[in-house]
């Protein structure tokens, strides 16, 4: 059987390191992980290169995001340990599994039945407790368990519905990547009573979201 521990501590010391992401709780929980438990059985060898891996069933569609870009996400998120966080777009669960060791708890959304069961069993199976995946439409977010410190957007949207604003907390934070392709850029939301600012964070691509496209524009 493979050690993915080797290839764990280099994606760390070579993605996350040398791109900025100095946060030693998030280092120590990719570091943690198992990248590779949350990926298809063809792509477990690949599972720590800095691209983009295909989760989904259909190619271009759903991806787990570059270590680097996840990692860096993270940071601009600020999870405390007391923190509740939504994950919109939980795709396999290695964001919940990731974002787990970092907050108190979290709720993972997921609407495709496939992947929500992915995820739901990869949690089971690691023990971690703290997480739970759910079933729902990803632009309705998950008001009833909310509001939320922390929404943690994990993949590119063109357009950011206000019902996620919505759902987090007074002084709560969301972060998500804005654009595709080269106009992407990671944004991070803010409250402040009823005021919702933003930021920008950096520069970032990555597929987008079902759901998420402008009004009237299809994707493919």
């Amino acid at each position: 059987m493979t050690d993915y521990s080797q290839s764990r501590r280099k994606m760390v010391d070579n993605q996350l390191r040398t791109n900025d992401v100095t946060d030693h709780r998030i280092l120590d929980a990719m570091e943690e992980v198992p990248r590779e438990r949350f990926v298809p059985a063809s792509r477990k060898a690949v599972a720590y290169i800095d691209e983009d891996l295909q989760i989904g069933s259909d190619e271009g569609g759903r991806v787990l995001m570059k270590p680097h870009i996840f990692g860096k996400m993270l940071q601009l998120a600020d999870i405390r340990p007391d923190h509740v966080v939504l994950i919109v777009g939980a795709g396999t669960g290695y964001s919940a599994a990731v974002i787990a060791k970092l907050a108190a708890s979290v709720v993972a959304l997921e609407e495709d039945e496939a992947l929500c069961n992915s995820a739901t069993e990869s949690l089971v199976e690691l023990g971690i407790e703290n997480a739970v995946v759910v079933d729902g439409p990803l632009v309705e977010g998950y008001a009833s368990e909310g509001p939320y410190d922390v929404i943690f957007v994990d993949g590119a949207v063109e357009v950011l519905p206000e019902t996620l604003p919505k759902q987090l907390k007074s002084s709560g934070r969301l972060v998500v990547i804005e654009g595709l392709g080269g106009a992407g850029v990671a944004r991070l939301y803010q409250k402040s009573g009823e005021a919702v600012s933003s930021r920008f964070g950096f520069n970032a691509a990555v597929s987008l979201l079902p759901g998420f496209a402008k009004s009237g524009e299809f994707t493919f």
